[in-house]
């Protein structure tokens, strides 16, 4: 071990050199129940009773910490145990497994479902198994990590990358690919979490159905929903709903993030859905998530699916505003649209890691993305707003930043929305 022991530090030491290295994680280690007008606090190891305001956290609903999924969790532990035992197909799958494959596929207005132990192992699972030898891929180029590694994995005949939210670009590389495959895979985020902003499905299954029949076995549009459901359009339905497109023909999404729980899944048509039980090993050879987190997953879409849920996105929709109004009347530069990601372009690695360390002392949890992890000048500062978050929550955020602003601090320069 002592050789590969001195090329793992060596590579661990290039990657810190190249500003790469994520460093020791944050341990979170209590919670302080909402109290005062404020939300959620956090405790973390190390920092005493010191409260966090979490604005690193994909919980866009505020599912997490929600009495009812948490009481539904519980119940399902006592009854089915605290894990599933075994793969499914190998001891049978737990009554809750199914419960959820069939509200999903409901919720979707799909004709089946299937989950995964996650939205990445859903992507890695997914993919490779619809890339024959004669498949072009072709992906949006912010698509997240994920993808990417599932098209690696896939090795298509073609593999085209098209410009971030490009559509002609993106007909360019249909019509080419044409000349050569029997299948086109069009595959994106539908809402890339980096930036918050959204891929134009309406366009893309537009352009999709057009060029059908210019592929013997179609063109199919595949989406990775994650950070859309839940958080984006009028019922929480996602980047399908927000931009009134017909439905994608293959929708990918995640248990972890506005559901609050944990776990991936694909919705489709039933024949996709019995190919996958079948022939991803993703899903054939991996645990699936517990009963128990199947039961929360479930309660947490009925309360999506609810008054309490519509409420629940009208909050998140004001705070993001609120949020994103704050950063333009301070002079900082945002991008414009509704999802709660809401980033502080900074365009400068110094000036990111100064104010991520600012708001860090002033109890206040962000991500700082600096360069080389994203291209020099698009440096940023993610904040996601939650349903959790209270307006006294957001004025708190924007008042540290103020404080950095009455400092001289260099700032980027303002984009109204």
């Amino acid at each position: 071990m002592q050789g590969l022991a001195k090329a793992l530090a060596a590579q661990l030491g290039e990657l810190s050199q190249a500003g790469l290295l994520k460093g020791a994680e944050s341990v979170l280690c209590g919670v302080i129940a909402p109290r005062d007008g404020h939300g959620p606090r956090f405790l973390i190891e190390g920092e005493g009773d010191r409260p966090f305001l979490r604005m690193n956290a994909n919980n866009y609903l505020g599912m997490s910490l929600r009495e009812e999924v948490i009481d539904a969790e519980d119940a399902a532990a006592t009854n089915y145990g605290a894990g599933p035992g075994a793969v499914r197909f190998i001891s049978g799958t737990w009554s809750p497994h199914v419960a959820l494959e069939r509200r999903l596929a409901a919720f979707h207005s799909r004709p089946s479902a299937i989950i995964f132990a996650s939205a990445y192992a859903a992507i890695m699972g997914l993919i490779p198994q619809l890339v024959s030898k004669k498949t072009a891929v072709i992906s949006d180029a912010l698509n997240h990590s994920c993808i990417i590694n599932a098209i690696s994995l896939a090795a298509p005949a073609e593999k085209r990358i098209y410009r971030h939210l490009d559509m002609g670009e993106l007909e360019r590389c249909l019509d080419e690919t044409a000349k050569s495959c029997t299948r086109a895979i069009i595959v994106t985020d539908g809402v890339f979490s980096m930036r918050g902003d959204h891929a134009p499905l309406d366009r893309i299954m537009t352009l999709a159905r057009s060029r059908d029949n210019a592929f013997a076995e179609g063109a199919i549009v595949v989406v990775d929903d994650s950070h859309g459901v839940g958080a984006l359009g009028a019922t929480g339905r996602g980047a399908e709903e927000y931009t009134r497109s017909v439905p994608v023909d293959i929708l990918v999404a995640t248990l972890g993030k506005a559901f609050g729980v944990n776990g991936g899944y694909v919705v489709g048509d039933e024949i996709l859905i019995r190919y996958l039980r079948e022939r991803s090993p993703f899903y054939v050879y991996s645990n699936p998530i517990t009963p128990a987190e199947a039961a929360a997953a479930h309660k947490a879409i009925d309360l999506l699916d609810s008054p309490d849920g519509l409420s629940l996105l009208e909050h998140l929709r004001a705070m993001t505003a609120r949020f994103k109004a704050g950063l333009v009347r301070l002079g900082f530069e945002t991008l414009p649209g509704e999802h709660p990601v809401a980033p502080l372009v900074t365009r400068d690695s110094a000036r990111t890691v100064a104010l991520v360390e600012h708001l860090r002392r002033r109890g206040i949890l962000v991500t700082g993305l600096t360069y080389p992890v994203v291209p020099r000048g698009d440096e940023e500062i993610r904040f996601q707003i939650s349903a959790d978050h209270t307006a006294a929550d957001i004025d708190a955020a924007l008042e540290a930043l103020a404080e950095m602003a009455e400092a001289n601090v260099p700032l980027a320069r303002a984009k109204q929305l």
